[in-house]
């Protein structure tokens, strides 16, 4: 009870931080709070568990909760900003050294021993894919961004990069782009990024290369772990079928990483 009294504290302050409303709607009936919304959805994540059981969770607690059908809707109508400023939020503004990348979290999360006792065949394997800016000194995640198909990794960069400002950039050779090069040294970004095979032209890509340096790259490979302490965490998977229902639980499980709390 101690522990759910102060992730409601934290959410309270994170609200107010970020100017966000007290109520999703101006109209609607005036029952559940934006902050009672986001504890059940927190609390989904943290403990992965579906929207049902955290309903009967907070009730056994005596919490008062939205039901797991009202859950499921605010996860959709909740805007993209107050989930954007949610993560910077709970991180700083100022990075000396970034690293993006992207990774996936499946749709689908079967148990396979149960599809190996009913001799079915593995299902389709679908994934919605996260794109992150990660602060490799604090081990903080800056931003994300999630789609629902495939798409290049290079796509998610001005949306992530102009959430904060950073001095180092670093990534894999994905993002080896000569107008990538050039938005980042327009905002005095270093760009420390290995070039892709058969790559010369580009007056921006050989300027950004001399700052180019193995021991400084090497340093990226925190990301991953980033990642992999993410999913361990707070799963692998997502629940959600749409872009806003993706969406809303990866920033969840992104501001439980950054909060640190786990189960």
């Amino acid at each position: 009870m101690e522990r759910e009294e102060k992730l409601t504290r934290k959410i309270k302050r994170l609200l107010r931080q970020i100017g966000a409303p007290r109520f999703l709607h101006h109209f609607g009936p005036k029952k559940y709070e934006l902050k009672q919304h986001l504890f059940a959805l927190l609390t989904a994540q943290i403990f992965k568990l579906s929207l049902r059981r955290v309903e009967k969770l907070m009730k056994m607690f005596g919490n008062k909760v939205p039901t797991f059908s009202a859950l499921c809707k605010s996860r959709k109508k909740i805007p993209f900003w107050i989930w954007n400023k949610l993560i910077l939020s709970t991180t700083e503004l100022n990075h000396e050294t970034v690293a993006i990348d992207a990774t996936g979290f499946s749709k689908t999360n079967p148990s396979f021993h149960f599809v190996k006792r009913i001799d079915r065949k593995n299902p389709v394997k679908s994934y919605a894919k996260m794109s992150m800016l990660f602060d490799i000194n604090k081990n903080k995640i800056i931003a994300i961004r999630a789609r629902v198909k495939p798409a290049h990794d290079i796509r998610d960069v001005k949306f992530l990069v102009g959430k904060a400002k950073i001095k180092t950039l670093l990534a894999d050779k994905a993002y080896d782009a000569e107008w990538l090069h050039e938005y980042c040294f327009e905002k005095n970004i270093k760009t420390i990024i290995p070039k892709k095979k058969n790559t010369k032209k580009g007056f921006y890509r050989r300027k950004q290369r001399k700052n180019y340096s193995d021991e400084i790259y090497g340093k990226r490979n925190l990301i991953e772990a980033g990642f992999s302490a993410m999913k361990r965490k707070y799963g692998g998977s997502v629940s959600g079928k749409g872009l806003r229902a993706i969406n809303s639980e990866l920033v969840c499980k992104a501001v439980a990483y950054n909060l640190e709390l786990k189960h």
